[in-house]
């Protein structure tokens, strides 16, 4: 069966010689993977290398069949062309990092339009924009509304965030609580669209801790994620 759909690239594999194996979080099938036969050596096929970089999104038309765990692409063709993220040092090096964080914690192989529009649009928007330097902590926040544990609100006035249940509360009661500093930025970035990122000033090693603890809140409650290995390039690009 022949199906159009659009895709977001997470992650690329070559696969003996000439094959690519390409993962995409698509719009009307959520997370899946195509195997691209002969894509590294043909230079005339409807399918190029250069339409898989990571998070370029795309339109494709996929031979779809539901037994398979790699399916097919039958053409592409690019859309919402980047202008500055592949040809920016710090834009590639978040695009590399939140496309191996998405690689590794998106499963689900159905529909989720809202989460497809999501990172759709905020991909044009880091993009379009200079001020992203914590773009990636804004859009992990964010991207956890979608996955199921964003944080509860309605206590942000207490002392401590509770990074196992998800909720404030005024004392701590376990290693996984947050509390000083660390706590005001966290709830700076709560509830702030991505054009009000430019008023939040945090300094690189507070950068870094407050992503640390972003990582673990998602360890806590998707049960595993491994440590990025691009978490290192990340860091250094905006020490």
């Amino acid at each position: 069966m022949l199906v159009p759909t659009k895709a977001i690239v997470i992650s690329k594999l070559k696969y003996r010689d000439n094959d690519l194996i390409v993962k995409c979080y698509t719009e009307h099938f959520g997370v899946q993977s195509y195997l691209l036969r002969g894509v590294l050596k043909s230079k005339k096929g409807k399918l190029r290398t250069a339409y898989f970089q990571l998070l370029s999104q795309l339109e494709i038309i996929v031979s779809y069949r539901q037994s398979r765990s790699l399916q097919s692409i039958r053409d592409v063709k690019p859309i919402n062309f980047y202008q500055s993220i592949y040809s920016n040092v710090a834009k590639s090096a978040i695009a590399m990092f939140l496309a191996e964080v998405l690689s590794g914690i998106l499963k689900e192989e159905e529909k989720n339009q809202s989460l497809y529009t999501y990172l759709e649009t905020t991909f044009l928007w880091l993009d379009a924009n200079d001020e992203i330097s914590n773009f990636h902590l804004l859009f992990l926040i964010n991207l956890t509304r979608y996955l199921g544990f964003y944080p509860e609100l309605t206590n942000t006035h207490l002392d401590f965030f509770n990074l196992e249940d998800g909720k404030f509360q005024n004392q701590k009661t376990n290693l996984y609580c947050i509390s000083g500093d660390q706590l005001t930025q966290f709830k700076q970035l709560l509830g702030i669209n991505f054009d009000a990122l430019n008023s939040i000033n945090i300094s690189s090693k507070k950068r870094q801790e407050l992503l640390n603890m972003i990582l673990l809140y998602f360890e806590l409650h998707l049960g595993s994620l491994k440590k990025p290995r691009s978490l290192q390039v990340l860091n250094q690009v905006f020490a």
